[in-house]
């Protein structure tokens, strides 16, 4: 069979991959604390013997999509003046405690409940450094840039800020909560900072991700056109040319 079928159908099944990742990158540009996801290739065989194979020699020579690594890049930082919003300048992320375990935000739109306790617009709490949620009393509420939660002068805990060992890839849930890969451990940053009174947007530019998509789109319709023009020649070669041998 022609390689170049092989060709049209790794190309097609990668740009429609591509097309769902970069519409998700779109429909969340606006936002808070969104990591976008890009995408990576590999090899469409693998395994012992793959490369010896004729057909595995063949098909390997094209790329299919390995899935999707989020984007650690910086979000434009958004002032809003609430003295409960954080936005963490430098790589981390925030940790809460969620209805499904632990969980990791970028997005810092908190707020101090009636409980005193600090958390998240869907009421999940937030974890200090320590692991632990965060209690906060009444009163003038400052946020340094190592974290330290105080009020009235008087530290009362650290918001964690978390990273995670090189090459860890967090699986997203959601718009903007992740989910790190079983056996990793966290670790608080020593390098972020947090920024009181600010959102860190997106880092998916809404120009970049509309041209992302239209070209995702146009490259997905012309591997089905390919495909459709070699499977066409197949069908000639089979009812053609075959009975002639």
């Amino acid at each position: 069979m022609d390689s170049g079928y092989y060709a049209a159908m790794t190309g097609l099944v990668a740009r429609t991959q591509a097309l769902d990742t970069a519409a998700a990158n779109l429909a969340n540009a606006q936002t808070p604390g969104y990591r976008a996801e890009r995408a990576y290739f590999r090899s469409v065989l693998m395994g012992e013997g793959a490369a010896d194979s004729q057909l595995g020699g063949t098909v390997n020579d094209y790329g299919l999509l390995g899935g999707d690594r989020l984007s650690l890049a910086q979000g434009a930082m958004q002032e809003t003046g609430n003295p409960l919003d954080l936005a963490i300048q430098g790589q981390g992320f925030f940790a809460i405690r969620t209805a499904h375990g632990l969980r990791y935000t970028r997005d810092g739109g908190f707020h101090r409940a009636h409980s005193g306790q600090l958390e998240t617009a869907a009421g999940e709490p937030v974890l200090s450094a320590a692991g632990q949620p965060i209690a906060i009393p009444p009163g003038e509420i400052a946020v340094g840039s190592d974290g330290a939660i105080s009020v009235a002068g008087g530290v009362v805990a650290t918001v964690g800020v978390f990273t995670f060992p090189a090459g860890t890839n967090l699986a997203p849930e959601g718009s903007n909560r992740y989910l790190a890969p079983a056996g990793v451990k966290a670790a608080v940053s020593m390098d972020a900072a947090v920024r009181q009174g600010a959102l860190e947007s997106a880092n998916q530019d809404v120009i970049q991700g509309s041209l992302d998509l239209v070209v995702m789109q146009r490259e997905a319709e012309m591997m089905q056109r390919a495909l459709t023009i070699f499977h066409t020649d197949f069908n000639k070669f089979a009812t053609e040319d075959l009975p002639r041998v």
